[in-house]
């Protein structure tokens, strides 16, 4: 059976929109955690804001560790009922999303999701997150979209590891209370 991996950048209030502030606060101790978590993975779960968003940025970028090469090879998955065409290696899923999702988890594959916040609130509905790696920053915005909303779904979770990196952020990985 795959795995669903959530991975996600958080304020101290929970903002995950736009995550530009991260900026600051990035260090090796990150970099390595996110390298490792997607070549460990064999294709990318997204929603539309952020495959489009990737999809604008990951094709020209370049780096030495091999980030963009990877997420650029990677398979993409995009759940979407608005987009009609996708580019940059993915395949769209516009009905049934928890459906398609549990049969690509049947594949054995590993899906690594970032931000697409409306897509982790339909894969928690169903119950088909194996593990939410939460990096949280120390910083409050005030304002901006949440990962969790007021009237989500109580879902009991395992801490499975919590680090801080030297510049303060927390890196806490759960797995679900199933």
């Amino acid at each position: 059976m795959g795995k669903i991996i959530v991975a996600m950048y958080l304020t101290l209030d929970g903002v995950m929109e736009e995550p530009s502030w991260t900026a600051p606060y990035w260090d090796d101790e990150i970099a390595k955690f996110q390298l490792n978590l997607l070549f460990r993975s064999d294709a990318l779960l997204l929603g539309r804001v952020t495959y489009e968003g990737f999809a604008a940025a990951w094709p020209s970028a370049e780096d030495q560790e091999g980030f963009a090469n990877r997420m650029n090879q990677l398979p993409k998955y995009v759940a979407s009922t608005t987009l009609k065409r996708t580019e940059w290696n993915a395949r769209l899923i516009t009905s049934n999303v928890a459906q398609e999702v549990a049969k690509l988890k049947k594949t054995g594959q590993r899906l690594l999701v970032y931000g697409s916040a409306e897509l982790i609130e339909t894969l928690l509905k169903h119950d088909l997150i194996d593990e939410m790696h939460l990096m949280t920053f120390p910083l409050i915005l005030g304002e901006g979209k949440r990962l969790f909303k007021e009237n989500a779904d109580q879902k009991m979770f395992n801490l499975k590891e919590i680090r801080s990196t030297d510049a303060g952020v927390l890196i806490a990985s759960y797995t679900p209370d199933r």
